[in-house]
């Protein structure tokens, strides 16, 4: 699946009492990426049986950054387990190349009809891998 990245523009509504981007905007973008980058990758019929649910985030923030800055952020898929992937992030500055944050994630692949974890099978294999 290879490595999938997003441009963002920080703005005011992005910030805290502090005026940098607010821990939690951080979480928002990381997971829309990651939501992003499945949904560029898989078919229709797949994407209707299931869904992933986070299980764990693993974030270390290193820089701050603040309105007008121009945000690369990256993701990527690594090890995989029957029923969990992991995922990884980071976020850089793109002016300077200063990395604002990074950041591993492990999702668990759900059913959509019984709500239960589904072994990752070739199908799903062939979509991230």
């Amino acid at each position: 699946m290879g490595r999938f990245e997003q441009l963002i523009t920080v703005t005011e509504t992005h910030c805290d009492a502090l005026h940098h981007v607010n821990n939690v905007v951080y979480v928002q973008w990381l997971q829309d990426i990651a939501a992003a980058h499945w949904n560029s990758k898989v078919p229709a019929d797949i994407n209707a049986s299931v869904v992933w649910m986070l299980r764990k985030w693993e974030i270390e923030y290193r820089a701050q950054a603040f309105p007008g800055d121009v945000l690369r952020i990256d993701t990527w898929t690594g090890a995989h387990s029957a029923v969990t992937w992991d995922r990884h992030f980071t976020i850089t500055r793109v002016n300077d190349n200063q990395t604002i944050l990074s950041a591993t994630s492990v999702w668990i692949l759900i059913d959509q009809p019984t709500g239960r974890p589904k072994r990752i099978d070739e199908a799903i294999l062939n979509v991230l891998a």
